[in-house]
């Protein structure tokens, strides 16, 4: 097979604003940023490299035509080896805390749902040790 998942694009409003979110908060670092058109829509983006090895871009996308988008069309995933940090993070930047964090025995992770500024819905792990 020759096709793979490659990135995930998430719409925000404010872009300048998330982009100094995630990289504070989840420490992602700017790859490229993208002014172009999708049809007759002018955007803008900011892409971020891969955080690991064989991993997928994620990539800031806002449509200069639009405001607010929907916040609950997607849902990011972290995986972190910090929960309390990383949640202590989100709050500082200006993000919230939708679920505090709970131990998830099923599925072998520390689980917390955040939200960025914008309100998109952030599920952040870390690995039960074995």
């Amino acid at each position: 097979m020759t096709s793979h998942f490659g990135f995930t694009k998430l719409v925000v409003q404010d872009l300048e604003a998330m982009g100094a979110f995630y990289k504070e908060v989840a420490g992602l670092v700017e790859m490229a940023r993208v002014q172009d058109a999708v049809g007759d829509r002018q955007i803008d983006e900011i892409l971020f490299n891969a955080t690991g090895e064989g991993g997928a871009t994620f990539v800031l996308f806002k449509f200069l035509d639009r405001d607010a988008p929907a916040k609950d069309e997607v849902i990011l995933g972290f995986q972190t080896t910090d929960l309390v940090s990383f949640v202590e993070r989100v709050e500082k930047a200006g993000g919230g805390v939708v679920q505090p964090i709970e131990v998830k025995e099923a599925h072998g992770v520390k689980v917390a749902f955040v939200t960025d500024p914008e309100g998109h819905l952030i599920e952040v792990v870390e690995l039960l040790a074995k």
